[in-house]
């Protein structure tokens, strides 16, 4: 089985497991209130969630970070990249941004490629040279073209769901059919109302770090010079090190669009990291330039 595979095959079980944690909780919000209403109203709001935060994915990320539209004249090498990778992947021409940020950094965000936008910082670009961008640029056009921005929005859909049902038990405490159960009902149910939101997100950071590789891989073969990408992850490591951004507000939303994480390495843990680790993605494109990653 090829990594894509593996890495696809994990999305979906994944997807599976907050699947299984909301319906438990809509399990317990039924058996504790009597109404199975309240399954159905949790589901509508993570829909209206979905669709919001997907339709409105670039305007979000673009706002973020502060972006605004460049001109063919002011970039001429990134609007040539991304013309030659969009080109031959047979997809639109994307709108592009640049951000006044100056640590390196880039992102490709849209509901779809005719809807797409990509953005660069300008200290990626001047950190990085003409070849480096393009494997960087071929990664962020494969988020796009694999639909990445739908699977991300979908699973911080289901997180905010879990939360929100998981808050409603804490409040309500069960309702009156959970408290009959006993001591051991109760402890059993607060224990699922507090931990379920914790594994939700775990749930949506691994999703998000699968989703590095497959883009890794993808843009990759876009470019047809993996170890251009590997050479920029390198520098973007040490380059976001030096400069890291503060995890607040609505940047902190959006980081996981980011080819590089742009916050201080001390400041979550491995845990909470929304992309996998720098060596590893270098190791795994290192090894599929020698011809060992079958795709």
């Amino acid at each position: 089985m090829t990594r894509s595979w593996a890495n696809g095959l994990k999305t979906a079980a994944l997807f599976g497991v907050l699947w299984a944690v909301v319906l438990g909780l809509g399990a317990l919000v039924t058996n504790g209130t009597g109404n199975s209403i309240w399954i159905w109203v949790f589901a509508g709001v993570g829909v209206v969630s979905t669709f919001v935060s997907y339709w409105r994915s670039d305007t979000i990320a673009i706002r973020a970070m502060r972006a605004r539209p460049v001109s063919e004249a002011e970039a001429p090498a990134m609007y040539a990249i991304v013309r030659e990778l969009a080109t031959q992947a047979r997809q639109p021409m994307p709108r592009l941004y640049i951000s006044p940020t100056e640590a390196p950094n880039a992102f490709a965000t849209g509901r779809n490629p005719r809807n797409a936008a990509v953005c660069c910082t300008i200290g990626i670009l001047r950190l990085l040279d003409e070849r480096e961008l393009r494997g960087v640029l071929a990664h962020e056009l494969s988020h796009v073209y694999n639909r990445d921005i739908l699977t991300s929005s979908v699973a911080a859909a289901m997180a905010g769901v879990i939360t929100s049902v998981a808050q409603f038990l804490l409040f309500f405490g069960g309702g009156g059919r959970e408290r009959d159960s006993g001591p051991l009902g109760m402890i059993g149910m607060l224990a699922m109302a507090l931990l379920a939101p914790f594994a939700a997100m775990l749930i949506q950071l691994a999703i998000s770090r699968t989703r590095e590789f497959d883009a890794d891989a993808e843009g990759a073969n876009l470019s047809g010079d993996p170890l251009a990408l590997a050479s920029a992850l390198r520098k973007l490591e040490t380059g976001t090190a030096a400069r890291p951004l503060r995890p607040d507000g609505d940047l902190a939303d959006v980081s996981h669009l980011m080819i590089a994480n742009p916050f201080k390495a001390g400041a979550v843990s491995k845990l909470f990291a929304t992309h996998p680790p720098m060596a590893e993605r270098i190791s795994r494109l290192e090894e599929m330039a020698r011809g060992g990653w079958e795709r």
